[in-house]
């Protein structure tokens, strides 16, 4: 019985990376249609560069704020003198995006190296924690924790504040929103900055229990998008439901049947595509 339980907290764990992960990854998408294949580097080098802060600091939370800042920056840059000259360009976004994969990958490599390394956690969160008889991983629960909170802050950024409806009113309607006098421009980059600095603090969360390495910007980016199709582009409900799905799948399906790990995922993307090509709460072309 405590094989299942430690199985979901896992599942539940790393549903919760990867939605912080997904969450920026499905407003980019859906707020601009901008398919920015870059999401997974900014989630490994937020990763390297928490692992920079924590070693030489000994302190993780200047290791996330340091992440959080720099990929928010890199995240503007990128937007304001990149992506922004190729909307409605999607070979162009794919080739340019794809194209910073590669070099964020070198760069990492030439820093950091390519042997894996991993991220110490805070010494409160190692070991153990003993609940109702059963031993949990406490850092799983911290990420646990930590992906519920994003959660929240996203829902109060898009439901309780000026900027949040700003957001929301540029996905429904980009025209109808600059006609209105919305700043549809300012709104792309911040909704860009905020993802783009998700991504980097969900690399420093996901180091100490992942690990960092070469080649995990696009491990993180295609399970990214498969959360995003399962529950719908530019829907934050869609991105916490959609990353629960696949976390769990992932887990249990490495678990029990690791020869099949990769069908246990994608196989339910496939039916839900083919019951719900807008995804479980995607709006309606």
């Amino acid at each position: 019985m405590d094989f299942w339980y430690l199985q979901i907290v896992n599942g539940f764990s790393y549903g919760m990376l990867l939605f912080m992960l997904a969450a920026g990854f499905s407003l980019i998408f859906g707020l601009m249609n901008i398919i920015n294949l870059a999401q997974g580097s900014y989630y490994m080098l937020g990763a390297y560069i928490g692992l920079t802060v924590v070693r030489y600091s000994g302190n993780f939370v200047l290791g996330l704020a340091a992440a959080a800042v720099s990929l928010t920056i890199v995240g503007v840059l990128m937007q304001r003198f990149a992506l922004r000259r190729l909307y409605g360009n999607e070979l162009g976004q794919v080739l340019l995006t794809f194209g910073f994969m590669f070099i964020i990958a070198d760069v990492s490599l030439l820093i950091w190296g390519g042997y894996p390394q991993t991220i110490p956690p805070p010494p409160f969160f190692e070991g153990g924690m003993t609940i109702g008889g059963i031993t949990f991983p406490k850092y799983r629960l911290l990420v646990m924790g930590a992906g519920a909170v994003t959660a929240l802050f996203l829902w109060w950024f898009q439901e309780g504040t000026k900027m949040g409806s700003l957001v929301r009113a540029a996905v429904d309607d980009e025209e109808m929103a600059e006609a209105t006098g919305i700043n549809v421009s300012l709104t792309n980059t911040v909704a860009f900055g905020i993802g783009a600095g998700l991504a980097g603090i969900a690399g420093v969360i996901g180091g100490p229990f992942i690990g960092v390495h070469i080649g995990l910007d696009v491990e993180v980016l295609v399970l990214a998008l498969v959360v995003v199709v399962v529950g719908g582009l530019g829907s934050l409900r869609g991105a916490f439901v959609g990353a629960i799905i696949v976390g769990l799948l992932d887990n249990f399906g490495k678990a029990l049947f690791p020869q099949l790990s990769l069908f246990t995922v994608f196989a339910p993307m496939a039916i839900v595509l083919a019951i719900k090509p807008n995804g479980l709460f995607g709006q309606k072309s």
